[in-house]
């Protein structure tokens, strides 16, 4: 295995290894995305973003894995940083990036945010997955002192709970033991909302595989959408993650969109070590 070069990205602080295997196929093992994950012994990262060529007639396909070795399906703040990358690249304004969930279409807007129309949420019991049928925007799932969830689909799995304070509580605590209750068995993203109105809302989301972040981009698509299927929020809505502002559009239907900042941090070569 030769020396590979990454770049460094966040999207809110939600940050990212991103390589490109348009050229160049990897195959990393799960021990080898581990070992880059590692923030002590490798280079650390809420998720690893890969580039590969587009099968589907898009301008490129995206993979995104969790710090554990595992796949994460989708990932909003990773995609518009793939996409800022593409764009920069291509030097054009709209781009179509291909992923496990489907297409993703990805402009620049004029004051250099990303926005990408994200995947149809999906609410059915078996789409997300759920252990058992059940009514999606009240799941059967008690866990005082929080109220009963809601779940979504956006090509990975979250559970949302609108809470009164979101400050109050420990989510990272919280997270960590939810992510695997037995109602999720591919476990789950867990969202801790609080809305201000009906067009704010203050969002914590436990990764699955990954833990407390700075920011979860798809995590803010899949609150937005119970948000407004709950009848509590508006169809655009301002979400304050730890690490800044998304703005998120859903309309009840089609796609969930997502604007926010994409951001080079550094760049650098990974070592044949870590990559063994």
């Amino acid at each position: 295995m030769q020396a590979l070069p990454f770049r460094k990205m966040h999207g809110l602080g939600n940050d990212f290894v991103v390589l490109d295997a348009r050229t160049r196929p990897l195959a990393l093992s799960p021990e080898a995305i581990r070992r880059i994950g590692d923030r002590h012994r490798g280079v650390g990262f809420d998720q690893l973003v890969v580039i590969e060529p587009a099968r589907n007639g898009g301008d490129a396909r995206v993979s995104f894995y969790n710090p554990d070795g595992g796949e994460a399906g989708a990932c909003g703040n990773g995609t518009r940083c793939a996409a800022r990358l593409l764009l920069d690249e291509l030097g054009r304004d709209r781009i179509i990036l291909e992923s496990a969930p489907g297409p993703l279409p990805a402009e620049r807007l004029a004051d250099g945010r990303v926005r990408v129309a994200m995947s149809v949420p999906r609410f059915g019991w078996r789409d997300i997955p759920l252990a058992v049928p059940c009514d999606t925007l009240s799941l059967p799932l008690d866990r005082p002192p929080l109220p009963r969830p809601a779940a979504v689909s956006m090509g990975n799995p979250h559970a949302v709970f609108f809470v009164e304070n979101v400050r109050a509580l420990d989510v990272a605590a919280l997270g960590a033991e939810l992510e695997v209750h037995a109602m999720f068995p591919e476990r789950a993203n867990i969202g801790f909302a609080q809305m201000h109105g009906r067009r704010v809302m203050r969002l914590r989301v436990f990764e699955r595989g990954a833990g407390l972040t700075l920011a979860c981009g798809s995590g803010a698509c899949a609150a937005v959408a119970a948000a407004v299927r709950r009848g509590l929020a508006e169809p655009a809505v301002r979400v304050f993650v730890d690490g800044g502002e998304l703005l998120i559009e859903w309309s009840g239907e089609g796609p969930v969109l997502m604007t926010g900042p994409a951001t080079l941090a550094f760049e650098g070569v990974l070592s044949p070590e870590l990559l063994a």
